[in-house]
């Protein structure tokens, strides 16, 4: 199958080894990956602050690179939300459409698509997921605690095929981290607080590491982790897949 990799820009800015642990562990896998260089922004950035009119031209560049493949794939389920609900192209829906249909978000992809059931990967290490609110509540990569049904959850099913790996139950699974994009911004103290509360239930319960399948959730746990100078590392659910 021939992958497009989607790279968001902020990874692309801030975190470009998890692009890399992303396209090495795909090849791993045995996945023909190409990544278009002429990608930028999905617009996810615009939409969420109200001015998605504004998208048109993201959605055409994105349509441009990416229709031609079987599946494109990203390590940020918030990007992939974004594409999956809003990609639309007048005079190119057809592409568009295909593109809707074919995206993942990386769990998401090896758990559904290539049915992952085997990892070289190493990791002797506790480690806490954040489950981010787009991954689960709009992509659902792993089950709501207030839904009264079996519990699922993709990013741990990875994670349970890591060599010496520990993974740590927390005390509010599911809980948002207060990133929430732009509303980081606008709602600073609000953000703060609900991030210190997250990173207080991973460390109380003992992790080591916290990883994630959003780099935009972890960046905001990393930036407090480092305010508190805890020992305690954020990693993307990429590099410890990746990591043998």
């Amino acid at each position: 199958m021939r992958v497009g990799l989607f790279i968001p820009c902020y990874i692309d800015q801030f975190y470009p080894q998890v692009g890399i642990a992303t396209l090495q562990l795909l090849e791993k896998l045995g996945c023909n990956v190409h990544y278009p260089q002429g990608q930028t922004c999905c617009g996810q950035p615009m939409a969420n602050s109200g001015f998605k009119h504004l998208t048109g031209d993201c959605n055409r560049l994105f349509t441009e690179h990416f229709s031609t493949y079987d599946y494109i794939v990203a390590p940020s389920g918030s990007c992939v939300l974004h594409i999956k609900d809003h990609l639309h192209v007048a005079g190119n829906e057809a592409a568009a459409t295909h593109i809707r249909q074919r995206i993942y978000e990386l769990s998401e992809f090896l758990t559904d698509i290539l049915q992952v059931k085997h990892l070289r990967a190493k990791f002797p290490h506790k480690v806490g997921i954040h489950q981010s609110c787009h991954g689960q509540r709009g992509l659902h990569v792993s089950q709501m605690t207030e839904l009264v049904a079996p519990p699922f959850s993709k990013p741990r099913q990875l994670l349970e095929l890591v060599d010496g790996l520990e993974l740590v139950q927390l005390d509010r699974a599911d809980e948002c981290c207060g990133f929430g994009g732009t509303f980081c911004v606008f709602e600073e103290a609000v953000s703060v607080k609900m991030g210190k509360d997250r990173v207080a239930d991973h460390v109380h319960n003992g992790a080591e590491y916290i990883t994630g399948n959003d780099v935009s959730c972890l960046m905001h746990l990393e930036g407090i982790l480092r305010r508190q100078k805890s020992p305690v590392k954020v990693l993307h659910i990429a590099e410890i897949l990746n990591n043998e």
